[in-house]
Order: structure tokens, then C-alpha cells, then sequence
């Protein structure tokens, strides 16, 4: 395990497996491990989607989850809450750890089984924790990318770790490459994401005279410039700080512990580590928890635009946001879906697991039967071993096999969350009629997936979503199915409780909660695109690596 000391603050990275090759990063604290096993390159915990080509159902940005607990093994509990937010990301895992006069941060591509074991957490000692699981939605999924990011400021250093997505993404690299010179040298970013963009103006924020700035006070003074979604955890060598983007769009909670304070992405991580519930950090809010206790702080109006997104798929399901159960919402969404596209047909299945409350829902409120007609492999998608074209025919059968007996013969109901490109009902129409499916009737407990997200979901291009240009019957058609039916927009929202002003739809109804940049100055490969164009522009300047 290398170390690598810098004025009292230490940066670990993960060198623990053999094979591997540590190696600065240009102007930065940071070491690398090259991912290798004796020369070939290791699994890197992504979701592998060749199974199905073509196909990736929506993903979210990333879970985030923060801990102030003198006394406690705050990594372990950091360890735990990561686990429970596993959903929200799975390309890379990392946990910050201080004990109040440096910072250890550990983070490994892989998921977060894969990158921590007892050793690796053992070394993380302290009261104070901030920890990450990402998927990308601004920059490659590679070492550097991975959270939480680390930097040094005058006063100590500083870790973070971000849930969501920005769009002013290269107006951020051009107040980096305006900070402060230091020993003439301006300010460089080892990333290619908007985080490490935010990280670099926390730490070198100075006042009027040129003094440099807590992060408390850079912070009231650069959250208010980022636009976009951003849910964010960070700490000092003393304190955690919690933040929420002013419409709130992605979820953050606050919970009690006996000795200390948690905040994480979701209630349900709350529960996992024993934390009681108090309450959501509010859209425009600044949470500090230090020895003097919890102080807040408000650096925008709160406008609320919680993604509805959420209640559909990508909050845990025992999760609540807002005051509102994420369950009992997908079970309302399918009670209404029944009432709003009713079917005669004698079973209701699932798509699991996210189109089983829905599923649910429909059977109650349709009085027809549930039943389980499909069987989930868990473990398909994990996998580091290539498919070769044979088994990649296969597609959808490797994660879900259909229960035969069951639905031979039967005019089956089949619910699901939504539809992104298609392929994947496509293909599961054609494995229920093989297998002896009388009808199929595809129910769908969100509308259609019309335009893209740029807050934090990954869903492809708007050219790619089928919903886009066709009608449902025209989509139905294509799926192979005897009859398809969307959810309405009402119906979505009013199964929330929340009220609809309070909601971003973007990607259903393309009203976005805020005004967007130009579409060259947006995309997942924004600051990869800048660099590569050269330091003909100040973003560039801020990226390039000497």
C-alpha cells in the first residue's frame, strides 16, 4: 500500500493487489494503481451490457454517504451505507476517512465489496468519513475519475463526493483556470468530471486581500455559481458538510446517530447503519457538523424539482423522499396503470425487480391473479468474462429465464418501468411466446421516454429512445406485443403525492428546471473533448496535464 504525505494530509491509493503499477498522477497528491493481475488487465465491477447489444436501461449518477461519530468505526459504517447505495452506481467505490489532523482517502475501480476488505478499512481510522459509488455521467469511467476527489488547501485539505450532474461544466473549468496562481503555476485537475472542478474552487478560493478561504466560506461563495444537480458530501481534517442544489433535484437525507450525524443519498442507507431519520437537507442548503454540533446554512432559494425519476426506478424501493415511500408510490403507479389501461388477461407478471410493485398494484386494482413468471439471475452483469457471440444471442435469457409452467397458455400482463431503447421487451416478447404465452400485454408504469437527462440519469441519446418519433402503437408493434399502454403523466405524478410543480419531468415532457447551455457545451465527454481540442480555451488550460 504506497503513501504519500503532503503537509500532514495522506492520500491512499488501493496498491494492495499484486501486479499492480503505482504511478503519479500529474500535479496532483494522488497515486494511481494501474488495473492489472500479472500483466492482464483485472475486472473493473462495471455493468457489463453486452449481453444484450444495444441495450442499457437508465443509470444513475452515483451514491454519496457521510459520517461525524467520534467513537465509531466510521469507515465501516461508510462501508455499509455504500453497500445500501450500490444501485446508484457501480463502476467505482471510495471512502475518505480523517482523524482530525490528515485525511486518508481509498477508492479502486470495482464495486464496493470489491474494493474494501478488512485490511483496506482497518487503515481508514478516524471520526470522520465521506464515502462514494459511481457511475459516470461527466467523464470516462477510469482511476482518476473515481470519487470521493482530494485536494490540498492552505488550511488542510479537502475530500468530496457528488451525486448528480452539472451543466455548467465548462464555465466551472474556466473559474478554475482563473484561481490564484501558486509559485507561478495555475490550478490543475488529474479528472476529467465536474467534481474535480468543484473540489479545485473550494480549495483555492481567496477573499478580496488574497487570503485564502475556509471551506466554509468557499463554499457560500462557489455553491451558488454551480448550476445543475448536485447533491454533495466533503469534509475537512475537522468538519463534514452536506449540499443541495437549489431545485433538490437528486435525493439527501440527514440521519441521528447515538454518538454522531449521517447524510446519505438515501433513507435506506440510514436504516443499514442504524441512523435514525430527521430529515432531508433541503433544496439550497449547506449542513456543517463539527465538535460544536450541526449548524446550517442557506446559500440559494429553494425551488423544488426532485426528479420523478426516482419514484420510478432508481431509488431503492424502501427508500422515502420528501415524505413519500417509494414502494407505496410504484404500487399506486400500477394501481393506476390498471385503471387507466385495463386488459382481460388471466396472470400479472413482473419484470424484476423494478416492475414488481407496480406489478402489484395492477393485479390488485385489476382483480387479476399476480404470479411470478420470470426468474432473475442477480449476478448476470457482473460479470469480467466477455461473451462470446453464441452466448451473446442468448441476450435477455441470461438474466431472466421464463418459469414455463406458469404462463403456457396464459394472456399474460407484463409490467415494467419503463422503456428506454426497447430491446430488452423486444427480446422478452419473443422468449414469453416461445415459451407458450397466449398474449402478451406490455404495461408500463412511467410515460415515454422522450428526451435525455442532464442531471444525473444516463439514458442515451434522444435519437436512441424509441419513444422518440414513433407512436405507442407503433412501438408496440415493434416490441412484438398484443397490446402496449404507457402510464400517464398525471397518473405518475399523482401516485408520488408530490405536487407536479415540485417535480422535474424533463425526460418525459421535456420541461427542464433550468435553463440549459448550448448542446456542444454539454455531454459526458465535455472535459475529455476540451482537452483534446487543445489550450486554445481557458477549459482546456485547467485539464491539460503537463
Amino acid at each position: 500500500m504506497r503513501r504519500e504525505p503532503d503537509g500532514g494530509t495522506t492520500y491512499l491509493s488501493s496498491a494492495r493487489r499484486p501486479g499492480g503499477v503505482a504511478a503519479r498522477i500529474p500535479n496532483s497528491d494522488q497515486w494511481s494503481i494501474s488495473p492489472t493481475l500479472g500483466g492482464v488487465p483485472r475486472g473493473d465491477g462495471r455493468l457489463n451490457h453486452d449481453l444484450l447489444p444495444g441495450e442499457k436501461g437508465p443509470q444513475d449518477a452515483c451514491g454519496v454517504f457521510g459520517v461525524w461519530a467520534p467513537g465509531e468505526e466510521v469507515a465501516k459504517l461508510t462501508y455499509f451505507g455504500l453497500y445500501a447505495l450500490q444501485h446508484r452506481g457501480q463502476e467505482s467505490a471510495g471512502i475518505a476517512v480523517s482523524n482530525g489532523s490528515q485525511i486518508l482517502v481509498f477508492k479502486d475501480m470495482g464495486l464496493v465489496s470489491q474494493v474494501f476488505d478488512e485490511t483496506s478499512l482497518g487503515s481508514l481510522q478516524g471520526h470522520i468519513a465521506v464515502g462514494h459509488a459511481r457511475y459516470s455521467t461527466t467523464g470516462a469511467s477510469v482511476w482518476e475519475n473515481a470519487q470521493p476527489t482530494f485536494r490540498a488547501t492552505a488550511h488542510g485539505s479537502i475530500a468530496l463526493g457528488h451525486n448528480g450532474n452539472l451543466v455548467n461544466t465548462a464555465q466551472l473549468a474556466e473559474m478554475v483556470a482563473d484561481l490564484p496562481k501558486e509559485n507561478g503555476r495555475a490550478t490543475q485537475v488529474a479528472a476529467t468530471n465536474d467534481t474535480d472542478l468543484v473540489t479545485a474552487l473550494l480549495a483555492g478560493q481567496t477573499d478580496d486581500d488574497g487570503k485564502p478561504l475556509t471551506i466554509e466560506e468557499a463554499a457560500a461563495k462557489i455553491l451558488p455559481e454551480v448550476m445543475g444537480a448536485f447533491s454533495l458530501v466533503f469534509m475537512d481534517e475537522g468538519t463534514l458538510y452536506a449540499a443541495r442544489d437549489p431545485q433538490g433535484i437528486r435525493p439527501l437525507v440527514l440521519g441521528r446517530l447515538e454518538r454522531g450525524w449521517v447524510v446519505a443519498s438515501e433513507s435506506a442507507a440510514l436504516d443499514i447503519c442504524g441512523a435514525a431519520y430527521v430529515r432531508e437537507v433541503e433544496p439550497g442548503e449547506m449542513l456543517a457538523i463539527d465538535e460544536n454540533g450541526l449548524r446550517t446554512s442557506r446559500f440559494a432559494e429553494a425551488k423544488p424539482k426532485g426528479c420523478v425519476f426516482e419514484y420510478v426506478y432508481l431509488a431503492r424501493p424502501d427508500t422515502d423522499i420528501a415524505g413519500r415511500n417509494v414502494y407505496l408510490s410504484r404500487v399506486e403507479m400500477g394501481r393506476r396503470l390498471a385503471k387507466e389501461a385495463p386488459v382481460e388477461a388471466d396472470l400479472v407478471i413482473a419484470t424484476p425487480e423494478s416492475g414488481t410493485p407496480a406489478a402489484i398494484g395492477y393485479a390488485e386494482a385489476s382483480g387479476i391473479p399476480y404470479g411470478s413468471g420470470l426468474v432473475k439471475n442477480a449476478y448476470v452483469g457482473r460479470t469480467f468474462i466477455q461473451p462470446s457471440q453464441t452466448i451473446r444471442q442468448l441476450g435477455i435469457r441470461l438474466k431472466l429465464n421464463p418459469l414455463k409452467e406458469v404462463i403456457r397458455g396464459k394472456r399474460l400482463v407484463v409490467v415494467d418501468d419503463s422503456i428506454v431503447r426497447g430491446n430488452t421487451q423486444r427480446a422478452l416478447v419473443k422468449m414469453l411466446r416461445e415459451a407458450g404465452a397466449a398474449e402478451i400485454h406490455i404495461r408500463i408504469s412511467s410515460p415515454p421516454v422522450k428526451w435525455p437527462c442532464f442531471f444525473g440519469i444516463d439514458f442515451a441519446t434522444r435519437a436512441e429512445l424509441i419513444a422518440n418519433g414513433m407512436t405507442i402503437e407503433e412501438i408496440g408493434t415493434s416490441l412484438g406485443a398484443d397490446s402496449l399502454s404507457y402510464i400517464s403523466i398525471d397518473g405518475m405524478i399523482e401516485s408520488t403525492t408530490i405536487p407536479k410543480a415540485n417535480l422535474c419531468r424533463a425526460c418525459f415532457d421535456g420541461e427542464y428546471p433550468m435553463e440549459l447551455p448550448d448542446p456542444e457545451l454539454l455531454g459526458k465527454q465535455l472535459l475529455e473533448t476540451e482537452l483534446a481540442a487543445g489550450p486554445a480555451n481557458a477549459a482546456a488550460e485547467a485539464l491539460r496535464r503537463p
